[in-house]
């Protein structure tokens, strides 16, 4: 979990390869969608409605849980909504959830590095950094009530020292 660029898809595909699950990330299940009006919500920085990720995720999850495996989930939850299918479908699967934390002026410079269609606009950045602060408390409270550990991390150095920093917060939790 964390703000667009933190770094949860390279971390999370990373730790899904060294763990053999499957990395399932939400933005690349909506950019997998062939709905266009939901690739044109996500280039203009707004939340796809829960209506639409929610099914789209569970779905998703029912099939990797059906193959046998576990999955690294990579931006999802990202709202009320979300956390309270996770806290009532499968937060009994769920180990820990890692936050990337990452000063917003790198995620910015990030973000414009990586060449996607949803960062090329300031004005998209911002708007996808305001939806999830603003949700982040509410998900995390919700999620904590089910029991899930959440850990902060920090997210800035090397892809090599964030990794351990995750490996540490994952080896905390199951230890608590």
């Amino acid at each position: 979990m964390g703000l667009a660029g933190s770094g949860k898809s390279t971390q999370g595909q990373m730790l899904a390869e060294e763990t053999g699950r499957v990395w399932l990330s939400a933005g690349q299940v909506l950019r997998d969608t062939p709905d266009e009006a939901v690739h044109e919500l996500q280039r203009q920085g707004e939340l796809v409605p829960d209506t639409i990720t929610i099914p789209l995720m569970g779905q998703a999850m029912a099939e990797v849980f059906a193959s046998g495996k576990d999955a690294v989930v990579d931006g999802y939850p990202r709202t009320t909504d979300q956390a309270e299918w996770i806290a009532e479908n499968v937060a009994d699967r769920v180990e820990v959830v890692i936050r990337i934390i990452v000063p917003k002026d790198e995620l910015i410079h990030r973000m414009m590095l990586r060449g996607r269609a949803d960062d090329q606009s300031l004005e998209a950045i911002t708007e996808r950094f305001r939806i999830v602060e603003q949700n982040i408390y509410s998900v995390c409270q919700i999620l904590q009530a089910k029991g899930v550990k959440i850990k902060d991390i920090d997210g800035l150095g090397t892809i090599e020292e964030v990794k351990m920093r995750i490996n540490q917060a994952i080896t905390e939790a199951k230890n608590e």
